[in-house]
């Protein structure tokens, strides 16, 4: 059943005296161009909340808890994404992405203020918290890529999803400039320095939040259910007879026990499902081994005078790489097929590890590696995040796409801890080199036959 063509109704429908004649609805294409505007704009705001935050966090960690323990306050923020995945998927499959997405946000902005009383008041514990708590804004904004999909034509969810990650861009560039404004502004509030970014990113995620609750309607993952759960038009040879309305007009009910246990069988029996998943955590955990790593690389071949700076434009080009052509990924996902772009992502991923690990201290391949680096992840997070998407029931999506966030972040997570081990121990060269070997087994599981299925013939 396709289910951006499939006519179905978002409101109740009038009362009428003939119950069995057929009722027209409304087309899914508007509601859907409205779902995408929304998401464009509250991308575009709750990024510039997360960046503004995780641009200065190391900074204030380190003045409030020490140089030492500076890393762990960030690595708080990753997993407090992860967890937050679960709460958010438990209230999105009861009442849909709105209330989803609005409660991770205002999860984050809570976060943000526990941060600036972290600062106050000189309380570590409290910054620990307010950091795990920050991480709701790193959650509503992945979660959001899934919102783009639930009412998108199958031949254009690659490119929808993409568009939404593409949004992403505009807040990482945006936020280093709002950073500055930010600090400045608030010191006349009498906040210490560093305080006011995350002040400025409480604020951008409620308004995240409060544009969501609002406009957001109707929600498109309920809408999606309705549209699943709706029988399908017969053929009568002269048109199709539209379904009563009032079946089309039916509550939309998850499914019972849609936890995280329930997503993980899901995901076992469906091998598109298992490497939708695998190709999101295996790239993020090669990026980000990788990446966290690259500082400390750089600040072996350049002073304390030029290391900030040449640390700053190595990884804008790699966040570049990361965003700047996920429309052209979403395009070649649709065009191509999942598999393929998975795959070109992998192929991607190892040539950065190559290129990076090779570098040496000859910064411009190293940036080249970086780069690589970025596009292979694009590859990996637009195809492997369409491909799980369409492969499981709608009743258990989101559950099935929390376990997806969750297993990212906490891999990540581990990846990051892990990485500082490595580089001190055999340094970066063998860091790439183990972060290349852990691609194999995705290479494998993406060779592998995967059945075709279409998502609603599965519901």
């Amino acid at each position: 059943m396709d289910s951006a063509r499939t006519p179905y109704r978002t409101e109740e429908p009038p009362m009428t005296t003939d119950l069995t004649a057929p009722v027209a609805a409304p087309d899914v294409a508007p509601i859907q161009r409205r779902t995408l505007g929304l998401l464009f704009g509250t991308q575009i705001i709750g990024g510039i909340g997360v960046t503004i935050g995780i641009a200065v966090g190391a900074l204030l960690a380190a003045r409030v808890a020490g140089t030492a323990v500076a890393g762990l306050a960030q690595s708080a923020a990753v997993v407090g994404g992860a967890l937050l995945a679960v709460p958010v998927t438990r209230i999105m499959n009861a009442h849909g992405r709105r209330p989803g997405l609005a409660f991770a946000y205002l999860a984050g902005a809570v976060g943000a203020v526990l941060v600036v009383l972290a600062t106050v008041t000189r309380s570590v514990p409290l910054l620990f918290l307010g950091m795990l708590f920050f991480g709701g804004g790193t959650a509503a904004n992945l979660q959001a890529r899934y919102a783009a999909v639930d009412l998108a034509e199958p031949a254009r969810r690659g490119r929808q999803l993409s568009l939404i990650v593409w949004a992403t861009t505009i807040g990482a560039v945006a936020a280093p400039n709002f950073a500055a404004l930010a600090d400045r502004t608030t010191s006349g509030w009498g906040l210490p320095p560093l305080a006011g970014p995350f002040a400025f990113s409480a604020a951008a995620f409620v308004l995240a939040a409060g544009v969501l609750l609002v406009l957001l309607r109707p929600d498109p993952l309920l809408t999606a259910r309705r549209l699943a759960a709706a029988p399908t038009p017969v053929a009568t040879g002269a048109a199709d007879v539209t379904p009563p309305a009032e079946a089309v007009a039916a509550p939309a009910r998850p499914a019972r026990g849609a936890g995280m246990r329930a997503a993980w069988q899901v995901v076992r029996g469906r091998p598109a499902a298992r490497l939708g998943i695998a190709a999101v955590a295996v790239g993020h955990v090669v990026m980000v081994a990788v990446m966290s790593m690259t500082p400390v690389r750089l600040g072996e071949s350049h002073g304390d005078a030029d290391v900030l700076r040449v640390v700053g434009i190595v990884l804008s080009l790699h966040i570049a790489g990361m965003y700047a052509l996920s429309p052209l990924v979403g395009w070649l996902t649709d065009r191509l097929g999942r598999r393929a772009v998975i795959l070109t992502g992998v192929g991607l991923l190892l040539a950065a590890c190559a290129v990076a690990g090779t570098a040496g201290h000859h910064t411009p391949r190293l940036s080249i590696g970086l780069v690589l680096l970025g596009l292979g992840w694009s590859g990996t997070m637009v195809a492997g995040s369409t491909l799980l998407s369409e492969s499981v029931p709608a009743a258990v999506r989101p559950s099935v796409q929390g376990f997806s966030d969750l297993t990212m972040g906490l891999a990540g997570a581990g990846a990051a801890a892990v990485s500082g081990f490595v580089m001190r121990a055999a340094g970066y060269p063998v860091l790439t080199l183990l972060a290349a070997i852990a691609v194999v087994p995705l290479v494998a599981l993406a060779l592998r036959a995967v059945p075709a299925s279409a998502p609603d013939e599965e519901d």
